[in-house]
């Protein structure tokens, strides 16, 4: 099996990404994380990827002012020496144009924490709370140029509890991010992630396990 080539962009410690980073020690597993590329030169996700013998570049956004266009057209550059196949964004806090976007349609992957399609946007938690919620979670998504709406490829879940703060709720929606990031990555580098309309079809077998985290697709009928 020919593992695909996975490139993670962050903006800061990249907690999801060491999430993928550990699944990815499995040989077995379908994608390979061979770049981490950040948009600060702080980002404290760098240090964890050079660790892991991850190679590393940042592309510092505030080098290009508001040339959006220029920051993205080196993104790019950077991800086509290192011949990237999936591009997975942790925590990158930069909003990217269509014109990066479709360059990457179907082969770039984002989380959320929260159960899109509701609380788009920041501050998730604080919303979920003051909307009194009963539920609240994560989504891994296809990026499409409109922020926070592609395709949902896995969702978890977590109730709202009654004395919850926002760290408390956090806490919960990670734990949760750190399952079903690695697992929505695994479907898409194995190829068994079709994109039907708004929603995605899972092809082949799915475990009960898996099967409860992927609510935003559905099995391909057989």
């Amino acid at each position: 099996m020919e593992r695909k080539r996975v490139a993670i962009l962050i903006s800061g410690r990249g907690s999801n990404m060491s999430a993928l980073i550990d699944a990815a020690k499995d040989r077995a597993y379908p994608a390979e994380i061979v770049l981490v590329v950040s948009n600060r030169p702080d980002a404290g996700g760098l240090q964890r990827a050079t660790e892991n013998g991850i190679a590393t570049a940042v592309v510092d956004h505030k080098t290009y002012g508001k040339n959006r266009e220029g920051f993205e057209q080196a993104l790019q550059s950077v991800l086509e020496q290192h011949h990237i196949d999936i591009v997975c964004l942790a925590g990158f806090m930069r909003l990217l144009t269509s014109w990066f976007v479709s360059r990457w349609t179907g082969r770039m992957l984002n989380i959320h924490p929260a159960l899109l399609p509701a609380f788009k946007g920041l501050d998730t938690h604080r919303r979920a709370i003051e909307a009194r919620a009963e539920h609240h979670g994560a989504t891994v998504h296809f990026v499409v140029p409109e922020m926070d709406s592609g395709p949902t490829i896995a969702q978890g879940t977590v109730p709202v509890l009654p004395d919850d703060t926002e760290d408390d709720l956090a806490k919960r929606v990670l734990a949760i991010e750190h399952r079903i990031y690695p697992l929505a990555l695994k479907l898409v580098a194995a190829g068994r992630v079709r994109v039907e309309g708004d929603h995605c079809v899972i092809d082949g077998d799915i475990s009960a396990e898996d099967a409860a985290l992927l609510p935003g697709s559905k099995p391909a009928a057989h």
